[in-house]
């Protein structure tokens, strides 16, 4: 079992720029088969992008896909989580700030990110959620 987030994390996350159309943002995600992306620049973070983000922030305002940007719909106060934290503070965060994602800061470079489906794999494969998690995405 993993005592370290940078045992479970996704290193290399999926990042784009601030000023990165929502569009390619929701193009990105579909390809690679994910619901968020980080915004970056170069390897310090800026921010996050969900799946609902675009759906709330961006969709049911009727704003422009081609015009609006990461950083317009994007989450800014982030809680972070270190590669060097045990498992058990990355869900005390989550639980705490009833959070799905927990980007992974080495310092202030953004080496990873680290989901709840991450954490349910890893503490109890054999539960609805590990399972659930664990599943190859339906394409």
């Amino acid at each position: 079992m993993a005592q370290q987030i940078n045992e479970i994390m996704t290193a290399d996350p999926t990042t784009v720029a601030p000023q990165t159309p929502i569009v390619e943002v929701a193009r990105l995600m579909r390809e690679e088969d994910i619901g968020e992306v980080l915004i970056a620049e170069g390897d310090h973070l800026r921010g996050l992008v969900t799946d609902r983000d675009l759906v709330v922030r961006a969709m049911a305002d009727a704003r422009d896909v081609e015009t609006t940007t990461a950083q317009d719909v994007g989450s800014t106060d982030l809680v972070t989580c270190s590669p060097h934290d045990e498992v058990p503070e990355a869900v005390r965060l989550m639980r705490e700030h009833a959070l799905r994602r927990l980007p992974v800061l080495d310092g202030d470079a953004l080496v990873g990110v680290v989901s709840l489906g991450d954490l349910a794999v890893e503490e109890d494969r054999g539960s609805a959620l590990g399972d659930i998690s664990a599943t190859e995405p339906n394409r």
